[in-house]
């Protein structure tokens, strides 16, 4: 006989010896061994994730103060790390759920001595009911994810467009942290140079179907709202401006410079239509960079923009990892 036959037999002997020891019958300890091993691969699992987090950490080849500037949309990037970690958990969940729930009520109903008919309509409703709350879980966890992603992807997209805007002597900065705590909020794009200092707010939008008379592909802006092809709204203008003010309130307490902010709105993917405001602008991000030197008017000096910069780079410099 070979070595894995006796090691069958073994396991054969084991089982039964286990199941006349404690009652249990063989499709209960199917059951259980089933749970058992779906636990035991999810904890391995788990912990081999978390081992070799430890290791890369233990292995970092740079000091531990070195930390790099923000990339666009930072804060969407460590998001979507944390719903891609807690997958492994909604996986989990969703295969153990029904099972335990399974054998939960078996459990109940030979305590409780429920005829057949019972007990299976019981098992067959508590496993639907278990498997339905997990599979919604994952869902939902699934469409947070896609929005985080579109979000993230348009960010990088406006940051590209703004990219040539360096070689005319601006500083860019990309998910600047504001506020902390419940009140925490980043500004998506931060622009310094000769032309004064632009806040840049991202708003990235999936395209639908449009009302009869409109494209598809155009948002119309008068100023004050946004006229989509779905409908009009003021999405992104409010934020746009309340944290143009907070910023230039910031740089005012940080360098003592009264310096305006001017705020705009990157529409990526999408051809704006717009009508001249003094409050605030929108744009596709190709256009940035017109927008944002707008006349060429020198607005701030050299050592103003050093200034600014400085003061900008501290705060945006917290990336470890």
């Amino acid at each position: 006989m070979s070595s894995l036959g006796r090691v069958s037999l073994v396991w054969l002997e084991l089982e039964r010896a286990f199941r006349q020891k404690s009652g249990v019958s063989a499709q209960n300890w199917l059951s259980l061994f089933i749970v058992g091993y779906v636990l035991l691969y999810v904890a391995l699992a788990v912990g081999a994730i978390h081992l070799l987090r430890w290791r890369r950490k233990t292995r970092w080849p740079f000091k531990e103060s070195e930390k790099l500037l923000r990339g666009p949309g930072e804060s969407l990037r460590r998001q979507i790390a944390e719903l891609d970690d807690g997958l492994v958990f909604e996986i989990g969940g969703a295969i153990t759920g029904p099972l335990l729930t399974l054998l939960f009520i078996a459990w109940i109903s030979s305590m409780f001595g429920l005829s057949a008919g019972v007990r299976h309509g019981a098992m067959i409703l508590g496993v639907l009911l278990a498997l339905l709350l997990s599979v919604g879980r994952t869902v939902k966890r699934l469409r947070r994810r896609a929005d985080y992603f579109l979000g993230w992807f348009g960010e990088r997209m406006t940051a590209e467009k703004l990219r040539p805007l360096q070689l005319d002597g601006y500083h860019v900065y990309h998910d600047v942290p504001a506020e902390s705590g419940k009140n925490a909020f980043n500004l998506d794009h931060v622009v310094v140079g000769p032309t004064g200092v632009t806040l840049v707010e991202t708003k990235t939008r999936r395209k639908g179907n449009a009302r009869p008379g409109y494209k598809d592909y155009e948002v119309i802006f008068d100023g004050t709202r946004l006229d989509w092809p779905w409908g009009t709204d003021r999405h992104g203008i409010e934020q746009a401006v309340a944290e143009a003010d907070w910023l230039a309130k910031w740089i005012k307490n940080c360098t003592g410079l009264n310096v305006p902010v001017r705020p705009v709105l990157s529409l990526p993917g999408w051809y704006v239509r717009e009508s001249p405001s003094r409050t605030i602008r929108a744009a596709n991000p190709n256009y940035l960079p017109d927008v944002i030197r707008g006349k060429g008017e020198v607005v701030l000096t050299a050592q103003q923009i050093d200034l600014i910069s400085r003061q900008l780079d501290q705060r945006c410099r917290d990336v470890e990892e």
